[in-house]
């Protein structure tokens, strides 16, 4: 009898645990620029449970509306390529143009938003049926794209005409264009569409781009402490759906700056990896992953608390992340 009970007492204490402990059934797919390759990262274990090989040059990555492709820019071979996310297989490549470095998808449409960094275009490309739809004339090396919640604007930054060039995804034309600071790499849509925000790399603000003036209302400005001013860089932003939190990636600071959607104020900055250069929510946004370039690895932050929890090795150079439940 005492030994049934104590066996009944240590399967409801698993149990407790089992519910106490949080389950994260997704994947993290990080882009490893210099190896050629994906890492996948289990959401529980978070470690590389696979190593995807992918075009030459990866770097930005997206999901089809179905959530059952992955999407990898490969730069260096002018493609786009499609993953298979339940297999991990290579489905098709996709010509994309010269050195696509960003891609969108359109939440109505199956199709891919692409900018070709040295041909001075944005490309438009059917992934269902595997063709190119249009090509959109903008600035001088075009870099990061944006997307509305709604699907009617694309965002395109193009780095050394330092602007932000709107595309009436109807019209399939830039039919704006908004001046920001120098080298703009990313651009990100508050989830309500009401504001775009646009970092830049070496003015190393965030401009707050107003959806209807289509005017900047608010500059977003990092100063760390004990940090050399040329060593902060904004690249990558990521919007917490709630409306509260931003989160900037400020390059070879090694920070995550944290920042209130509301005020614009600078909350915190976090100490992550080398040069930390994207990142994103996972689902729940409880936990958010950066990629830190120079230092090949993951950084795992806590956003309750804004404390890294776990740096995850990947490979060389890793650029992009997604995360896929």
């Amino acid at each position: 009898m005492a030994y049934r009970l104590k066996t009944a007492t240590a399967l409801i204490g698993a149990l407790v645990l089992a519910m106490a402990v949080p389950a994260h059934a997704e994947k993290i797919f990080v882009s490893n620029e210099q190896d050629n390759t994906v890492s996948v990262i289990d959401g529980d274990s978070l470690e590389v449970v696979d190593t995807i090989n992918v075009s030459r040059r990866p770097r930005a990555m997206a999901l089809s509306n179905d959530k059952k492709y992955l999407f990898v820019a490969g730069g260096d071979d002018e493609a786009v390529d499609m993953i298979d996310i339940a297999t991990h297989e290579l489905v098709q490549t996709l010509s994309s143009g010269p050195d696509p470095e960003v891609i969108r998808v359109d939440p109505n449409r199956p199709y891919i938003y692409i900018s070709n960094e040295d041909d001075n275009i944005v490309t438009v490309i059917d992934y269902e049926k595997r063709t190119r739809v249009t090509e959109i004339p903008v600035g001088v090396e075009p870099e990061g794209i944006g997307i509305s919640p709604d699907g009617r604007w694309v965002v395109n930054t193009t780095e050394t005409t330092n602007m932000a060039h709107f595309i009436d995804t109807e019209e399939m034309r830039v039919t704006q264009n908004v001046l920001v600071d120098a080298r703009p790499r990313h651009a990100e849509f508050k989830h309500d569409g009401s504001e775009v925000w646009v970092s830049s790399e070496i003015g190393a603000t965030v401009s707050v781009i107003d959806m209807d003036k289509f005017e900047i209302k608010h500059t977003i400005n990092f100063d760390v402490p004990g940090v050399t001013r040329e060593s902060v860089q904004a690249v990558g932003v990521e919007l917490s759906s709630d409306g509260k939190r931003a989160y900037v990636a400020l390059g070879p600071s090694n920070r995550v700056a944290v920042v209130d959607q509301e005020t614009y104020e600078v909350l915190d900055y976090v100490l992550v990896g080398q040069r930390v250069w994207h990142l994103a929510l996972d689902t729940a946004e409880k936990r958010l992953f950066t990629t830190n370039g120079v230092s090949g690895d993951v950084t795992v932050i806590d956003v309750e608390t804004n404390e890294p929890q776990v740096s995850i090795p990947v490979g060389r150079f890793p650029w992009g992340v997604i995360v896929v439940e």
